[in-house]
Formats: structure tokens, C-alpha cells, sequence
């Protein structure tokens, strides 16, 4: 009961920060360096990440309220709204803007080439453009990458491996992504390796969830990794769970939420390798300087709930390589 209690007024601090910031911020000591943390998805979704970045800062000496301040802005799933964030963000002058996945990153780099920019993302951040290399970020960015998208055909392996009856298979991608071909590409080979029909899916608004799933005609679904459909993975679980598909994402959100599986890198120690290099930022370090880092963890979960209400039995060999089993 107290670790929900204190859940529940950290989700308080965290929704409420961005409102307040101004008034919290005007009442700090000046020489308080304060980070931006801007991010596509909402406070409630990204709780265990935020935390796991605050633990990065204190492992280079900083904690916020004490020695720095966080000014969060959140675009909730609305990533028309990130480059009046970003720029909003980038007026205030601060020391770092971090806690940014891909689209809040890229809004980032847009509006300044001064202010050091931390990411925290699962894919190729050179592929994206966000830095010249792994090793020699260059400029003003660098952060920490988790698995994710290279992972699609093993997402699509372990749905076939519980679905093995499906011939079919349908594949969610947002078109407006920057490796939308990219992963379709990757999928279609994976498809083809394990002689299976790849039915193409889109979605780039939330508004496209409800029509792209309706209209499944498959005996599953794989969802790509993408910041647009993290910041909505519990309404693409409820919606796999609406339409009866067999769904599988990335991240653990979304089978916690009532999704089939998730499989995919860790973004908790991501967020944690973020804390840490934005801390050090705040030490006099240079992004230049610091080599892009990649947490390398995967966990795989099954919701054997979901399972048992789609009829499915959930081979023992793959439950039991599970990292947690939701029942």
C-alpha cells in the first residue's frame, strides 16, 4: 500500500512539473542548473523510465530539488505539439534537454546546435541522423540506445512459434516514421523466411488504431517499435484484446496492459545510462565526447491471462525462456 501511495504521488509530481516549473524554478538558488525533460508520451506511461533516469543523475551526484531542477514537458501522444516543447524548452536556456525518444530528440536537435541533448531510443541514432557515429557522437547530442527495432523478425519468430497455425500475419507500422520502410522491409524478409503472408498496417494518429485493427484479417499481429505507439500501448493492447488478435510490441507496457507478448530491449536501463550521462554533462563533460551507449538487456513477457481468454496454449519451451509471466 505505501509504494502505491508514493506511485501515485510521484505520477502527481511528475504531471504536474511541467505547470510549475516557472514558479519552482524562479525560487531555486541561481546557480541550480536545471534540465529539460521532453518526451513524446505522458507521465503515467513512462513512470519506471523517469525513475530509472533519476537514479542515473544520482549516481553522478545529483538529485532533483536538492542540487537540480527538471522542467518535464510531456506531448502525450501528440507529436504535433513537440516543436512548441522543444522551443519552449530551448528559451529557457537550459543546461541539457533529455529524457527524449526519437521524435522528441529530432524536435530537439531542430531547435538548437548550443544546448547539450540526451536520448534515450531504440534505433540506429546515426541511421536517424541524430549523431555522426556510435563512437564520435559529434556536436551536441549523444544518449543511449536500447534494442528494439532490429528485433521486429525475432517478435515476428516468437508469435509464430505461439501461433503456429497462422499463415497470416499482419504487421502495424506509422508511414510517418523515419525507418517506416526500413522495418517494413526487415519484416518482409522475416515473413518470407518463415513462409508466411505479411499484411501491411497503418497508422501515424490515434484515430488510425481502431480502423488498422478492425480490419485484421490475420491470424495475428506484430506491432513496430515506434514513440508514437508507445505513448498509446494500452489502448493497442485494449483493442487486440477488443478484435480477439494475438498481439505482440516491444515493451512490457503494452502486455501488463492485456497485450498477448512483448519482447524487446530494456528502456529502464536506457533511461538509467541517460541519467547518468546527463549528469555528467552537468560535470563538464561534452556530448562530443561521449560515445553513444547501448543497454543491452531484452526481456521477454507473456500474459498468460490473454492467452487463456484467446484460447491459446502457450508452448512450455517458450514460457519457460520468459523473463516474467503475467497471470
Amino acid at each position: 500500500m505505501a509504494s502505491y501511495i508514493q506511485r501515485r504521488k510521484f505520477l502527481a509530481t511528475l504531471g504536474g512539473a511541467a505547470a510549475a516549473w516557472p514558479l519552482t524554478a524562479r525560487a531555486q538558488q541561481p546557480t541550480m542548473p536545471v534540465i529539460g525533460f521532453l518526451n513524446t508520451a505522458s507521465p503515467s506511461a513512462y513512470t519506471a523510465r523517469v525513475l530509472a533516469f533519476h537514479q542515473g543523475l544520482s549516481e553522478t551526484g545529483y538529485a532533483e530539488g536538492r542540487n537540480v531542477a527538471i522542467a518535464y514537458r510531456w506531448a502525450e501522444g501528440q507529436n504535433e505539439r513537440l516543436p512548441g516543447l522543444a522551443a519552449d524548452l530551448v528559451a529557457q536556456r537550459l543546461a541539457v534537454i533529455t529524457g527524449a525518444n526519437i521524435a522528441a530528440a529530432l524536435a530537439a536537435k531542430a531547435m538548437t546546435t548550443t544546448i547539450p541533448i540526451v536520448f534515450a531510443i531504440s534505433v540506429d541514432p546515426v541511421e536517424v541522423g541524430l549523431v555522426a557515429s556510435l563512437n564520435r557522437p559529434g556536436g551536441n547530442i549523444t544518449g543511449a540506445t536500447t534494442l528494439g527495432a532490429e528485433l521486429g523478425p525475432k517478435r515476428l519468430e516468437l508469435l509464430h512459434e505461439v501461433i503456429s497455425t497462422a499463415s497470416k500475419v499482419a504487421f502495424l507500422v506509422n508511414p510517418t516514421a523515419p525507418i517506416a520502410e526500413s522495418l517494413t522491409r526487415d519484416m518482409q524478409e522475416g515473413a518470407r523466411t518463415l513462409g508466411l503472408q505479411l499484411h501491411i498496417l497503418h497508422a501515424s494518429t490515434e484515430h488510425d488504431f481502431d480502423t488498422s485493427l478492425s480490419e485484421v484479417k490475420a491470424g495475428a499481429l506484430v506491432i513496430s517499435t515506434d514513440p508514437f505507439f508507445n505513448s498509446w500501448s494500452e489502448r493497442l493492447a485494449q483493442l487486440a484484446s477488443r478484435y480477439a488478435v494475438p498481439a505482440i510490441y516491444s515493451y512490457r507496457e503494452f502486455a501488463a496492459a492485456g497485450g498477448l507478448m512483448s519482447y524487446g530491449g530494456s528502456f529502464t536501463e536506457a533511461y538509467r545510462l541517460a541519467g547518468v550521462y546527463t549528469g555528467r554533462i552537468l560535470n563538464g563533460e561534452k556530448p562530443a565526447d561521449l560515445p553513444v551507449q547501448q543497454a543491452t538487456k531484452v526481456e521477454l513477457i507473456i500474459n498468460l491471462k490473454t492467452a487463456k481468454a484467446l484460447g491459446i496454449t502457450v508452448p512450455l519451451p517458450l514460457s519457460g525462456r520468459a523473463d516474467e509471466l503475467i497471470e
